[in-house]
């Protein structure tokens, strides 16, 4: 509660200043400035898991808006005549996706194969980017109109390089594990499969409008796209593996993890007539264990990909003239 009473404190101290307001106001548009914020949204994914009736689409055709999640983040934005800019942020969320949510299709649509495959993940996500911001308005029209109009509305486009990690978790009786170790499609040790790094960069995409609350307060409503180079954000790309492989690749999965592979059998109260360990990620009704292998179990024609929608309130910290 200090922190928060601090930062109140010091977040007055700017509203209050008129000579500070007016010496930014009167340089804002002719110079550099540097802004720094929080941000407060939420933050989705895209990945094979869940989705909507049918087959598994494309962007936002798949999307479970249900499964949003928190996040939040930081920045440090220095603006140059207020039309373009290079960010610093870093950014905490949560990202997940469950094949229940298709509990409701009919057993005869083809999206019940998804739903009976029962997959489910949950993953923190932690980035920090280098990111450009560019105001085409502000770059379209001339100084003087800045000056006069000073604009309360500036829309942008933004887009740079990223370095995030995560951590797929499955759920087993309430209990969270970690399922890169258990490498279920045979990473690492079968067909030239690599076993995916949980730490990557990622190319951000987006657009926001930046609302001028007063010369040196700024609100920012923004969407952020980020482009990934793996399929495996919820630990699923290919195809079903069979136990022999799987038991194969014994020295590289240690047995405690494939012991805990085995554990997830009863996850939904399933028996131990599952004898391919693959099951443990496909308990459904109509789940055949002995035709699994080699049966799709995602779609690794196209990668996933994680966003976020977001509130950023800033202060302008310097401004300089020309």
């Amino acid at each position: 509660m200090k922190k928060v009473s601090l930062f109140i404190s010091f977040f007055s101290l700017f509203l209050g200043n008129s000579t500070i307001a007016q010496d930014y106001s009167s340089n804002y548009y002719t110079g550099t400035s540097a802004e720094a914020g929080i941000s407060l949204g939420l933050m989705n994914c895209l990945t094979d898991l869940g989705g909507n009736k049918g087959i598994g689409k494309q962007n936002t055709k798949d999307l479970n808006i249900g499964k949003s999640a928190s996040c939040v983040g930081a920045y440090l934005t220095c603006l140059y005549r207020n039309s373009l800019g290079i960010r610093a942020e870093a950014a905490f969320g949560n990202i997940m996706a469950n094949d229940d949510v298709l509990n409701s299709v009919p057993i005869t649509d083809i999206s019940s194969a998804r739903y009976n495959r029962n997959l489910n993940f949950k993953s923190k996500i932690t980035e920090f980017s280098i990111i450009a911001e560019i105001y085409p308005k502000n770059l379209l029209i001339s100084q003087d109109s800045r000056e006069s109009s000073l604009s309360i509305l500036s829309p942008y486009l933004l887009g740079g390089i990223g370095y995030y990690s995560f951590n797929p978790q499955g759920d087993l009786n309430g209990r969270l594990i970690d399922l890169q170790p258990l490498r279920t499609e045979g990473q690492g040790f079968y067909d030239g499969k690599e076993l995916y790094k949980l730490k990557q960069t990622n190319i951000p995409l987006g657009i926001g409008v930046k609302f001028e609350v007063s010369p040196i307060v700024k609100i920012r409503s923004e969407f952020v796209y980020r482009m990934l180079s793996t399929d495996y954000l919820d630990d699923v790309s290919t195809r079903y593996i069979s136990t022999s492989i799987y038991g194969g690749g014994s020295d590289v999965v240690p047995f405690k993890q494939q012991a805990l592979a085995y554990g997830f059998l009863d996850a939904n109260g399933t028996t131990s007539k599952y004898d391919n360990v693959l099951a443990w990620y496909s308990q459904g009704s109509n789940f055949d264990p002995s035709d699994a292998e080699g049966k799709k179990r995602g779609d690794p024609t196209h990668n996933d990909s994680y966003f976020s929608f977001n509130i950023k309130v800033g202060i302008m910290l310097s401004s300089q003239r020309d």
